[in-house]
């Protein structure tokens, strides 16, 4: 499959597509006549992908934290879950594959995992309804946290959506107050639980399961209350760019860690977590492991008791 180039990324496209080039030439010319040549270019699109990451400004974060390519919900179970058996439906209405759940073993602890997942082809895509929560979504997973409470298991939450459902089925079925549940049972919750912005955190679809003891986010994810491009639309009627609402609203992992909305930032590879799916999801596994071994060691009421805090304590320092 041919790798998808962010705007930004045009010049390393050029390169590397240059290095193919060379790399077919080389198959047809003397052994080894082009490997030096190769190997230099390979070495400097490394280091121009690792300057353009650094230097990454809100909207291109934006751009990165919706790659079709970054690890999927499906694939941090993949690599950090044994034994994971997925729990459906809500015992209402219907089950909702915009968010998936169940049970499985976290590095030999179990846990209830769950997640948006927004599918990867067309047909997933479709599936998964883009990671667009209906209701039923939340409700299953208010569902997957009183199961949590009853067996005493942590819960770990893997948040990728760009907002609940808007579609008119959806608020007659009461989206804003499953979202409402769904923040509540976090909030309340008297076991662990860590959070972990994979990609886009967008508005009361991201924070209904993201309201948690340890609220972590990719070096290179976004947390929002609105989209960029809505936040335009509302604020400006359009007349500024989605890039100056993104810089505006400050939505970045560095800007959410300064203000205290998100406990700890995970670096992600060089090049962003498309580029070496494997090595993020490591991250991420060690930084939920690190995590839940602290919150492992305090009681119910202790637990409660600091989530409350936590949260609270957001924009005190903006008051004083």
């Amino acid at each position: 499959m041919a790798a998808h180039y962010l705007e930004f990324e045009r010049p390393i496209a050029d390169l590397e597509a240059k290095i193919e080039e060379l790399s077919r030439l080389s198959e047809t010319a003397a052994a080894g006549s082009l490997d030096d040549e190769i190997e230099a270019l390979r070495a400097r699109a490394q280091d121009m992908r690792r300057e353009a990451y650094a230097n990454l400004d809100a909207w291109q974060k934006t751009q990165v934290a919706r790659h079709p390519e970054r690890p999927h919900f499906v694939d941090y179970v993949g690599a950090l879950i044994d034994d994971f058996e997925e729990l459906r439906g809500d015992r209402t209405f219907a089950d909702d594959q915009a968010v998936m759940g169940g049970l499985g073993r976290f590095r030999g602890t179990p846990v209830v995992v769950m997640g948006h997942e927004k599918g990867r082809d067309t047909v997933g895509r479709v599936k998964h309804n883009f990671g667009y929560a209906r209701p039923e979504g939340y409700r299953k997973a208010i569902r997957l946290m009183e199961l949590a409470e009853r067996f005493n298991l942590p819960v770990v939450s893997f948040v990728d959506t760009a907002g609940a459902y808007p579609g008119v089925a959806s608020e007659e079925r009461g989206v804003a107050e499953a979202i409402a549940r769904s923040t509540e049972k976090c909030l309340m919750l008297q076991t662990p639980n860590v959070a972990v912005i994979t990609g886009e955190g967008g508005s009361g679809g991201a924070i209904a399961i993201a309201a948690c003891s340890k609220v972590l986010i990719l070096e290179h994810a976004i947390y929002s209350v609105i989209a960029p491009e809505g936040a335009n639309s509302i604020l400006w009627r359009g007349a500024r760019t989605a890039g100056e609402a993104a810089k505006a609203m400050k939505i970045t992992a560095q800007d959410l860690e300064r203000m205290k909305i998100v406990d700890r930032i995970i670096p992600e590879p060089a090049g962003g977590a498309h580029s070496d799916p494997e090595a993020a999801m490591q991250a991420v596994g060690d930084a939920v492991e690190d995590e839940l071994k602290a919150l492992l060691q305090l009681d119910a009421a202790t637990l409660k008791a600091q989530r409350a805090e936590r949260f609270y304590a957001i924009g005190r320092s903006g008051l004083q």
